[in-house]
C-alpha cells in the first residue's frame, strides 16, 4: 500500500510578496479553489493509499492543520521537523515513523506540497509504473520532459531500455543545474528530464540506503524519533538529537549513489510554481497573454502577470511585467528577472522588516487577526475566533487591551471574573491582569482589539494555560 508523505516545508521567498516565511506558497490559492497543499492531498484521489504522513516545520504546524481540517482530509500524522536540515533527514524521519506506525513496510510516495499537475491520469498511471519496481526494491524518481533549456531545475539523465518495465528506465545521472548552454545541449540530445522531485520507494529500502551512503544522518534521526513525543496529531521528534544530523537532499545523500534509483516520465502539465514567470507560465491568460487575479484594470498591455489581493491595479502600455500587491506591500519586476525577489526578502530579512516574515493577516490555531492599524504606543486589529476555540490564558507586562464585540459571542476571563459578552458589547482588560478569549458559539466570533502601552510586540505574552501547547 502506498503511504504518501507530503513535504510541506518552505521559505516563501520565490513568490514574495504573497508568500512569506510564515506563510510560503503551499498555503496559497494560485491556481484554482483549493491551495497548494489542499490540491496536492485532493489529487491523491487518482491513487490507492493510506492516509498521508505529512512532514512541515514547527512554525507552519497549525496552518497544516486548519487546511487539512478544511477539506476534511484524514491523515496519518504532522511530523514536526525540529529545524530545517534539507530532504533526506525529513524523509528518514518520515521513514522511521511509517515502519514504527504499524502499517507494515509501505511505499512511501513523496510528494512537494507546492507543485501542480493538470493531468491527474498521466500522473495515477505514472505511480502504477513506478510501482513494480519500487516493490521490489529500487529506489523511483520521476523525470519531466524538459520543454525549454531551463536552468532552474535539476536534471536525470536515464538509459532507455535498461529495465523490465517499458516506462521505467535506469538512471545513469543526476545532474546539477546547469547553464543556458549546458541546458540547450540536454534539451537537444532527448536524453535528460527535469527533476521533479517526487519519489516512490519501500521505507525500509530508504533507511538502508541512507545507512549506506549517509550513516550519521540516519543514526542522528533514529535518536531524534527513538524520544519522539505525541502532541495530538503532531508528532515531534527530539530536538537536540535531530540537529546533530548534517543537512543534506535526498538527491545528493541517496539517489545520486544509489545503484537501484530508475525514473519514470511524468508528463502531466507539472509545474514547481518556482518563481512568478513560472505562474504566469502555468496559468489561463487572455487574447494578450496577460493573466489577472482580482480587481485589474489593463490597457494596452500584453505577457503580464497581475495580481491584486485589495486595491484596483490600472497598467497602462506595458509588457513582460509582474505587478503583485498584497496587504502590505506591492511589487513590481520584469518577468526575465523575478527569480531575483530573493534579494529583495534577503534586504527585508537583515533590515528586520516584518514582511519578510509574516502578512499583516496572521493565522493562529485558533483563528486569525489582521493588524488594521498601528502608530505610536497603540495598536488595532481585527481578531476571529473559530466556533468552539480559545485562546491561551495570557497576560501582557507591557499593554492594555480593549475588546469590542462585532459578531457572535464571546465568553471573556479576566482575573477572578468571568462574562458573555455578545455584539456590540466591550470590556478592558487591564495591563498585568491573567486573562483568555473563548467562543463558545456555533458562528465566528468577530471583534476588535485595541491594545495601547509602551510595548506592542507579539513576544509580550505569558501564557499560563494553552490548549495548543505553544511556550
Amino acid at each position: 500500500m502506498i503511504l504518501p508523505v507530503i513535504m510541506a516545508g518552505g521559505s516563501g521567498s520565490r513568490l514574495w510578496p504573497l508568500s512569506r516565511q510564515l506563510y510560503p506558497k503551499q498555503f496559497l490559492t494560485l491556481c484554482g479553489e483549493q491551495t497548494m497543499l489542499q490540491e496536492t492531498c485532493s489529487r491523491l484521489m487518482a491513487i490507492e493509499h493510506l492516509p498521508p504522513l505529512l512532514v512541515c516545520g514547527e512554525e507552519h504546524r497549525f496552518t497544516v492543520a486548519e487546511q487539512l481540517r478544511a477539506i476534511r482530509q484524514n491523515h496519518s500524522g504532522i511530523l514536526l521537523e525540529p529545524a530545517g536540515r534539507n530532504t533526506a533527514p525529513a524523509l528518514a524521519l518520515a521513514a522511521l515513523r511509517a515502519l514504527a506506525a504499524g502499517e507494515g513496510d509501505p511505499l512511501l510516495l513523496v510528494l512537494p506540497a507546492d507543485h501542480l499537475i493538470r493531468d491527474l491520469d498521466a500522473f495515477r498511471q505514472a505511480i502504477q509504473a513506478a510501482c513494480q519496481p519500487a516493490d521490489q526494491g529500487s529506489l523511483a524518481t520521476f523525470g519531466i520532459h524538459p520543454t525549454a533549456p531551463e536552468t532552474g531545475y535539476g536534471y536525470i539523465r536515464c538509459a532507455p531500455g535498461r529495465s523490465n518495465n517499458s516506462r521505467v528506465f535506469k538512471v545513469e545521472q543526476f545532474e546539477e543545474k546547469p547553464d543556458q548552454q549546458t541546458a540547450q545541449r540536454y534539451l537537444k540530445s532527448g536524453d535528460y528530464f527535469w527533476n521533479s522531485g517526487i519519489f516512490l520507494f519501500r521505507a525500509s529500502r530508504y533507511i538502508e540506503e541512507l545507512g549506506n551512503h549517509r550513516p550519521e544522518i540516519l543514526s542522528a534521526c533514529e535518536r531524534a524519533m527513538a524520544a519522539a513525543t505525541i502532541d495530538v496529531d503532531f508528532v515531534r521528534p527530539d530536538r537536540s538529537a535531530f540537529l546533530q544530523s548534517p543537512s543534506d537532499s535526498i538527491d545528493y545523500a541517496v539517489m545520486e549513489h544509489s545503484r537501484d534509483a530508475v525514473m519514470t516520465p511524468l508528463d502531466c502539465g507539472w509545474s514547481d510554481v518556482g518563481s512568478w514567470s513560472a505562474l504566469w507560465d502555468a496559468s489561463t491568460k487572455d487574447d494578450s497573454g496577460n493573466t489577472t487575479n482580482g480587481d485589474i484594470l489593463l490597457h494596452e498591455c500584453r505577457d503580464c502577470y497581475v495580481h491584486s489581493d485589495h486595491k484596483l491595479i490600472a497598467a497602462i502600455g506595458l509588457h513582460d511585467l509582474v505587478i503583485v500587491e498584497s496587504d502590505d506591500a506591492i511589487m513590481v519586476a520584469a518577468k526575465n528577472r523575478v527569480q531575483e525577489v530573493k534579494k529583495v526578502v534577503e534586504r527585508l530579512k537583515a533590515d528586520n522588516r516584518p514582511e519578510a516574515m509574516v502578512h499583516r493577516k496572521v493565522y493562529r490555531p485558533w483563528g486569525f487577526y489582521d493588524a488594521v492599524d498601528t502608530g505610536q504606543r497603540f495598536q488595532v486589529k481585527r481578531i476571529m475566533v473559530n466556533p468552539g476555540a480559545q485562546l491561551s490564558l495570557q497576560m501582557h507586562h507591557h499593554r492594555a487591551e480593549h475588546w469590542i464585540v462585532v459578531s457572535g459571542t464571546a465568553r471573556v476571563t479576566c482575573g477572578d471574573e468571568q462574562r458573555l459578552l455578545s455584539e456590540n458589547q466591550s470590556t478592558y482588560i487591564p495591563l498585568g491582569v491573567k486573562h483568555r478569549l473563548e467562543n463558545p458559539g456555533a458562528i465566528p466570533l468577530e471583534l476588535i482589539e485595541v491594545q495601547s502601552g509602551s510595548y506592542l510586540g507579539e513576544d509580550d505574552i505569558v501564557r499560563f494555560e494553552d490548549h495548543y501547547s505553544r511556550d
